[in-house]
């Protein structure tokens, strides 16, 4: 009965903390991160209504010309826009209120966008090696003047889109996937350019296809960690910025704490992190006030911002959870 009671004041700390952690969050936190999520709203709009016209005056161009190279950048820049539009929603779902179902609302949605992402990328990567394979065997003239005055253009406007999301790439794996995707396309334009005024003046058609060949390279060693650190967040791995090692250190060297089991970090979304861990505290329930403190340390220390502790008062409780190797 005694442990029962225990387990209670436990339950009620974290709930206490909670709310607690809510109130904080809309004043400090809360506030700052709505901003940043309405500027990046603007930023979307900006970057697909861009790169949706620029798509159209490629293609167009890119007929005229003659020019695969160009076309296969029209295709690309489809896939970026795609890509934002994929990137936008999952921004704008993540804000989602949660239902009784979704208990986290919509949070994952910007995991699941970042992943997707990635994949468009690659997908749009394996059409330009194909297109380049193609016209390495079968190389064709093309109107370098038109290719490079249109491809400058790319390269200004997925720079200025590429900008919009500068600010956010470092802490957001969803909008580092929107940022990585307008910077990659920026690279391949510039491919375009460098090749069609190197062509022009030596009359080597072989050296359209043989940049877009190292413009996939560039793409896909970028693409590569966006595709790791998104598959490891769909799969509930601790975020890469977190050491679980640390996190179990910090928790430990609490007083009171004899041991710790059922440890979990996870992603909730791309920028914010959960955790659960029971701490088994012989000497008794340490109360709200130590539940709440940790709980704030937590966020402080690690940014892991959602944390649910559970104490235990005895090691011959016989937790089912107590081996670390349960889940």
């Amino acid at each position: 009965m005694q442990g029962s009671h225990h387990h209670d004041r436990s339950d009620h700390g974290h709930a206490h903390h909670g709310h607690d952690h809510d109130g904080h969050g809309h004043g400090a936190h809360g506030h700052c991160g709505h901003a940043h999520a309405t500027d990046f709203g603007r930023a979307f709009i900006i970057g697909i209504g861009l790169n949706t016209a620029f798509v159209l005056v490629e293609a167009g161009y890119g007929f005229a010309a003659n020019s695969t190279a160009l076309l296969a950048d029209a295709g690309h820049n489809l896939s970026d826009v795609l890509g934002l539009v994929v990137a936008w929603i999952a921004a704008v779902l993540s804000r989602r209120p949660p239902t009784p179902r979704l208990t986290y609302g919509l949070r994952k949605t910007s995991i699941l966008a970042a992943l997707v992402n990635a994949i468009l990328l690659l997908v749009a990567c394996g059409a330009i090696l194909l297109e380049a394979i193609q016209r390495l065997i079968h190389p064709e003239p093309i109107a370098s003047l038109t290719v490079m005055v249109v491809a400058a253009i790319g390269i200004v406007i997925n720079g200025i889109t590429a900008w919009l999301f500068a600010s956010g790439r470092k802490t957001d794996l969803n909008i580092r996937g929107a940022y990585l995707h307008m910077m990659a396309d920026a690279v391949v334009s510039l491919g375009v350019v460098l090749a069609a005024a190197a062509m022009m003046m030596t009359s080597w058609l072989w050296l359209d296809p043989a940049m877009s060949l190292v413009i996939v390279a560039v793409i896909v060693w970028g693409t590569w960690g966006l595709l790791r650190e998104s598959t490891a967040m769909t799969l509930a791995a601790v975020p890469s910025g977190i050491d679980p090692a640390a996190v179990r250190t910090f928790l430990g060297e609490h007083p009171g704490v004899a041991s710790i089991h059922d440890l979990h970090i996870w992603p909730m979304s791309t920028t914010e992190t959960a955790l659960t861990a029971h701490l088994v505290m012989p000497a008794g329930n340490p109360g709200d006030a130590f539940l709440i403190e940790t709980c704030r340390e937590l966020q402080r220390r690690f940014g892991i911002g959602h944390a649910t502790l559970q104490v235990e008062t005895s090691d011959d409780v016989d937790c089912a959870l107590a081996p670390d190797h349960v889940v």
